[in-house]
């Protein structure tokens, strides 16, 4: 790998290792000009960079150049997080390296076609995990104009742990009646886990005993491909009535694939039989890679179409999140939509909230048609796309970070704003200002998903809180 440092004679406050992470299901053209800049950034600044002047798309070639960097001295470690990537590689810098870090993600414009790089999702992995290993970080989400580059390469605006409190309530025997009876029926729920979580998304991890102490809620855990055995069992054209039902009501059925639709919509049959079986009331899904890699259709429409049913799916296999979905569900008595937040304005002071292809379809913008899509990295269906329609919501997540169990709330408004990127999302302006909701975002350590709903239910939640006994961080 080539590598660079500033001549001796220059003066030098720093020496700083770099790792520039990105992954070849982006763009990799458009990750390539986003990670000039950043380059371009750093060789201004008055530092010796040390490290490959690369991208690297895969973990073999971090590893190398870890090992590169442990054989240099280094003052601190930036990482420049140009697409999404999981964390493992950057615990495993953490851990190697033994120095301060810093993390640049980059962000992208709103365009309304694919997410090219989800560089911001790929820093908020980083941080829960950087967080549950007791390693705190200095960040910036900007284009490099905007980024005071020595002002990231410090610890002036270090990571720090952020908890919230027992929530204060008024008395209101109803409304404490209703979150008991909520928590009642929580205890009886049952999720289903199909495949382990992916590797470096510690944002996903549970642990049954202490889920089970929470709140009662038992899991089951299956292969994914005990899922696949299952739509491949089914009688031939089994999912016909279901492609007929959806005809009239999400457009350009007939633009995708006939075989892989029809796959797709297997894995929603399957999914029903499974709930049917055994009673669950939730699924966490490994949703990626092996429903494209090996089975040949995408989880995402089907999970959309189940939540409007009112049995959340989370993916990536995420029980914590399936729990949230089933809170949240009650609460709010409609539909929820796990959602990873991909990008930050602070000037329109406006966060977007994004997946794949999978909200509950009545989200969906009045002015906006839900039309058949496929997934921009794997390219088979069947995903929903539409915009979400404007109104206020809430948002919440039980959250694992730092190691401490507690309830994260947030509350805005759903702005009526054109697509942002394909697949389903929304603009959202929050109760608080845009920088410190994501100061708090980092700070809290939360995980990538969030369940949201629509109406606001901040003091319904709080009291569910309470009867879990957890504590409610708002950000």
């Amino acid at each position: 790998m080539a590598t660079t440092e500033k001549q001796p004679n220059q003066k030098v406050e720093q020496r700083v290792g770099l790792l520039a992470l990105g992954r070849a299901t982006f763009d990799v053209a458009f990750a390539e000009e986003r990670f000039a800049t950043v380059l371009s950034a750093l060789d201004a600044a008055p530092i010796s960079l040390v490290g490959p002047r690369e991208l690297l798309f895969d973990g073999d070639a971090a590893r190398t150049a870890i090992e590169e960097l442990k054989a240099q001295t280094i003052d601190r470690l930036l990482i420049a997080q140009i697409t999404f990537t999981d964390a493992a590689v950057t615990v495993e810098a953490a851990k190697a390296l033994g120095v301060p870090i810093s993390i640049w993600a980059v962000p992208e414009p709103r365009r309304g076609s694919r997410l090219r790089l989800n560089a911001f999702c790929g820093l908020n992995l980083a941080s829960h995990a950087l967080g549950i290993n007791r390693t705190a970080f200095s960040w910036a989400y900007g284009d490099a104009p905007d980024v005071d580059v020595m002002h990231l390469l410090s610890d002036r605006g270090r990571t720090t742990k952020r908890f919230g409190t027992a929530p204060t309530l008024d008395a209101n025997d109803e409304a404490e009646a209703e979150a008991s009876a909520i928590t009642e029926r929580l205890r009886a729920k049952r999720i289903a886990r199909l495949g382990p979580h992916p590797d470096g998304f510690d944002t996903c991890r549970y642990g049954p005993a202490a889920l089970d102490a929470l709140a009662g809620v038992s899991v089951d855990e299956y292969e994914i491909s005990d899922l696949f055995d299952r739509a491949n069992a089914l009688p031939e054209t089994a999912e016909a009535p279901l492609k007929a039902q959806l005809d009239s009501g999400v457009g350009a059925l007939d633009s995708v694939d006939g075989d892989e639709l029809a796959r797709s919509l297997r894995l929603k049959l399957a999914l029903d039989a499974m709930r049917s079986d055994h009673g669950y009331d939730a699924f966490a899904i490994r949703c990626w890679p092996e429903t494209f890699t090996e089975y040949g259709g995408a989880v995402c429409g089907p999970v959309s179409l189940m939540g409007g049913a009112r049995v959340p799916c989370a993916c990536e296999a995420d029980i914590y999140g399936a729990l949230t979905q089933l809170i949240l569900q009650d609460v709010a008595d409609a539909p929820v939509f796990l959602a990873d937040m991909v990008d930050v304005d602070t000037n329109d002071n406006s966060v977007v909230v994004w997946h794949c292809g999978q909200a509950p379809l009545d989200m969906a913008a009045p002015n906006n048609d839900v039309t058949a899509t496929i997934h921009t990295n794997r390219k088979m269906p069947l995903l929903m796309e539409f915009t979400l329609k404007p109104g206020r919501v809430t948002l919440m997540r039980i959250s694992q970070a730092h190691g401490q169990t507690q309830m994260i709330l947030s509350s805005g408004t759903v702005l009526d704003r054109p697509m942002s990127f394909t697949g389903t999302s929304g603009v959202i302006t929050f109760d608080t200002d845009a920088q410190a909701w994501m100061e708090g975002v980092f700070d809290s350590g939360l995980e990538h998903h969030m369940a949201l709903a629509y109406g606001d239910h901040r003091d319904a939640l709080m009291r569910v809180a309470a009867a879990l006994d957890l504590r409610v961080l708002e950000l």
